[in-house]
């Protein structure tokens, strides 16, 4: 050690201390590339919501608008079909869940739970993927009047509750609004 060592320890601690943050802000530069890169990319983003205009929609049409990959099925459900739905008792159900994003987890599958809400009881919004293998669903077939999945034989009533076949479960609602009296945001 020299006499300067000795003397001048803070310019020893200032050297440690410089030299141990420029090692950090090198690793944190080769280190961003890659955390940089785990960030959804602008078209995974824009695919997280979509608007559908349902205007054109009359009582007893349906759309199938896609998001995330998947099926939406719409459909303006008729009185008839309302009605069909709501004389279901629960205890007939295969799954008494509403599958519902909207509400609370254990929500009970009836028509109303499984719908736009209050109001707007016509409107039905589902993931249009059978809860069995994930085939789409025909609609307005099969012997509940609602969606049938050839493949495996699965029927779904007029409110998408698994009435028949392998389906384990109702077709999910997802999460979604009307944002105004002819524009649905999924999402």
């Amino acid at each position: 050690m020299s006499a300067t060592d000795i003397e001048d320890p803070n310019r020893r601690d200032f050297l440690y201390i410089a030299t141990g943050m420029a090692g950090v802000v090198g690793a944190g530069a080769v280190a961003w590339p890659f955390i940089d890169q785990m960030r959804p990319d602008a078209s995974t983003l824009a695919l997280s919501t979509v608007e559908v205009d349902v205007s054109s929609l009359t009582p007893g049409m349906s759309l199938t608008a896609k998001w995330r990959g998947k099926p939406v099925f719409i459909r303006n459900r008729t009185a008839d079909e309302i009605e069909a739905a709501k004389a279901v008792k629960l205890d007939e159900l295969k799954d008494p869940l509403a599958r519902n994003a909207n509400l609370a987890s254990d929500a009970p599958a009836n028509d109303l739970d499984r719908t736009a809400g209050e109001g707007k009881e016509n409107w039905l919004v589902m993931v249009g993927v059978c809860t069995h293998l994930g085939c789409i669903p025909l609609g307005q077939q099969g012997d509940f009047g609602g969606w049938f999945c050839p493949c495996h034989g699965s029927h779904y009533d007029t409110a998408g509750r698994v009435r028949k076949g392998p389906a384990p479960e109702n077709m999910a609602v997802p999460v979604f609004e009307f944002v105004s009296d002819t524009k649905i945001r999924i999402g």
